[in-house]
């Protein structure tokens, strides 16, 4: 009875629709997006959860690209995915040889920390990545050494228009 309960107790504290996908990377298709296939050859496109990288046509779109990639291209993976995007797409937690991409991302000044997403990580987690973020942005590393860096969510915005127009 006891090992019933623990079992169903256990199902409880995994959210609905988590899933975990483990196998190759073998796309990366920006600096917060890569595609992992699995042993039986099925292909996962996953984003990077809480960290969100320029897009490509923005400043530091392609460093960040190459900076993932050279992390994880070809390189086994294990995804944590508790939550799928507006899009569909699973959103992850993405582990390669014990490093967490995301984070690494973030840590090189290559991804702003996605703060919104901050719900569906520990407070541990949460408090590594605006540190990490802070200490990029301190030490000015990848996009913190722009001028005025412009996050993903607001680029591409067209601007108000001022009233004195």
């Amino acid at each position: 009875m006891k090992q019933l309960l623990f079992a169903v107790l256990a199902g409880l504290a995994v959210p609905a629709g988590a899933a975990v996908i483990s196998g190759r990377i073998v796309a990366v298709n920006d600096g917060d997006t890569l595609t992992i296939e699995s042993e039986a050859h099925s292909q996962s496109p996953v984003r990077l959860l809480a960290a969100d990288a320029p897009a490509r046509a923005q400043d530091f779109g392609e460093r960040a690209t190459a900076n993932l990639s050279a992390m994880a291209f070809h390189r086994l993976a294990q995804a944590d995915c508790p939550k799928l995007g507006r899009d569909g797409t699973p959103l992850c937690r993405v582990v390669v040889e014990g490093q967490d991409l995301g984070l690494e991302q973030i840590r090189a000044g290559m991804a702003w920390w996605y703060r919104p997403d901050g719900s569906q990580q520990s407070p541990d987690e949460r408090a590594e990545y605006e540190r990490a973020e802070f200490q990029a942005k301190l030490r000015r590393y990848g996009l913190w050494n722009s001028k005025n860096p412009v996050p993903p969510w607001d680029w591409g915005r067209v601007p108000a228009r001022s009233p004195l127009r």
